[in-house]
């Protein structure tokens, strides 16, 4: 038990914790998923991020499993699930109670439970730890807790886990002094003076990152109306020494359209009003109507029917050469292109083998020269051997929201271009 760690939750966070730790401990993986387990068990990782060969390197040290009492057989215990949010916006701690649940039926005396999951400041001391406590029967003491915020960066081929620095903090020095030795196996570790330090710490990461984007989203729907490529005048402001650049676009994902969320509703929990965070909110789920608009205007100049356009759409993800859905706007774009009554919507997501994603058909390879408006709303690696302009019809419109494309080479050729 004293070198065991289990890791309860095998997604895009667990799995490569577990495959790493599953280098220096030996390991549990835990999933409720029982589907999911036996994909690992034979080698497949749907996320794409581990072949056979990965699995096989660690395969003496790791163990997959949906048998919760497997859990009691690891002193260390680290929760890496989801924490979405509800429709209203809300932080939703379904998966953290389910977690917690199952953990505190399970854990032995003397146990660390570690969550890795992104919340708001005080979550896992209020929240956590109290169902961690019915659930066991016992008290804090009897066992400890911890937290170390997950910094994976999925489809990120340059911060991966073993070069990012991991933040630790238990709640006694010495339960953070065994995760600061835990953790520095893998990576390089910070130590934070307390769990709401390191909670707040990653939640204000992507809080950061969200109104920063925010600000180039309003200025790129700002030098629209203004007439003035927004691309040109972020490329000359570049320039100058300190100059951040940011790009605008479609805001999606599991982190930063939903991180926000759970500090902006801590903090009006505590009477503050976190006017900037819920503005930054606004502008970047505001994003998908300003395109929808943007395209139905550009079909009305050009005389082609709204109603009949074809549209199709580059890219379903959340962000480029990941398979994954969750949060992802295009979604929201395309719900906002049917309510203009468009109806003739494709969309070519090679990185799913799924013929339908948001209620529209998604093909394996798009029709050539026939649709009036291609969105290319996802940079995926694999879209850089298509000829956009080959799939367009006569002087049909490109919306290159990613600023990829080559607009001189589209408009020389006789077709209408546009980007965010």
């Amino acid at each position: 038990m004293e070198d065991k760690i289990c890791v309860v939750g095998l997604g895009y966070v667990g799995l490569p914790l577990a495959m790493s730790f599953a280098r220096h401990y030996e390991v549990i993986g835990f999933d409720v998923d029982a589907k999911k387990i036996e994909e690992l068990n034979s080698g497949y990782d749907r996320t794409g991020v581990f072949n056979k060969d990965d699995f096989s390197i660690v395969s003496k040290n790791i163990k997959f499993t949906n048998d919760e009492k497997s859990i009691g057989e690891c002193k260390i215990i680290i929760v890496a699930v989801p924490t979405p949010i509800t429709a209203d916006k809300k932080p939703d701690l379904s998966y953290l109670k389910s977690a917690s649940e199952i953990v505190g039926k399970n854990m032995k005396r003397g146990s660390i439970v570690v969550f890795e999951s992104t919340t708001y400041p005080g979550c896992t001391e209020e929240f956590c730890l109290p169902i961690l406590e019915k659930e066991s029967g016992m008290k804090l003491g009897d066992f400890h807790i911890g937290y170390s915020p997950e910094r994976i960066n999925p489809g990120d081929e340059e911060h991966r886990l073993e070069n990012i620095i991991k933040i630790v903090a238990g709640d006694i020095p010495k339960t953070t002094k065994i995760l600061a030795n835990i953790y520095s196996a893998i990576t390089k570790v910070y130590i934070a003076p307390s769990i709401k330090v390191a909670e707040a710490a990653k939640v204000i990461e992507n809080t950061q990152r969200d109104l920063n984007i925010a600000l180039f989203n309003e200025l790129a729907m700002l030098f629209d109306k203004l007439n003035i490529d927004s691309k040109a005048v972020f490329d000359a402001a570049s320039t100058k020494w300190n100059f951040i650049r940011f790009s605008p676009g479609l805001v999606g994902g599991h982190c930063i359209p939903v991180d926000p969320y759970y500090l902006a509703n801590k903090a009006m929990e505590v009477g503050y009003i976190p006017e900037l965070i819920l503005a930054g909110r606004r502008i970047n789920e505001n994003i998908p109507k300003f395109i929808a608009t943007k395209i139905i205007k550009m079909l009305i100049k050009e005389g082609k029917s709204v109603n009949n356009a074809r549209v199709v759409i580059w890219g379903a993800t959340y962000k480029e050469n990941v398979p994954d859905l969750r949060e992802s706007k295009v979604r929201l774009l395309i719900d906002e292109l049917k309510d203009f009554g468009m109806d003739n919507i494709t969309l070519f997501e090679p990185l799913l083998n799924k013929k339908e994603i948001f209620g529209v058909n998604n093909v394996d390879t798009p029709l050539k020269r026939y649709y009036d408006v291609v969105v290319y709303a996802v940079n995926h690696k694999i879209f850089s051997k298509y000829e956009i302009k080959e799939y367009l019809r006569t002087r049909g419109i490109v919306i290159d929201i990613k600023r990829v494309l080559d607009k001189k080479d589209l408009e020389k050729s006789g077709f209408v271009y546009w980007g965010l």
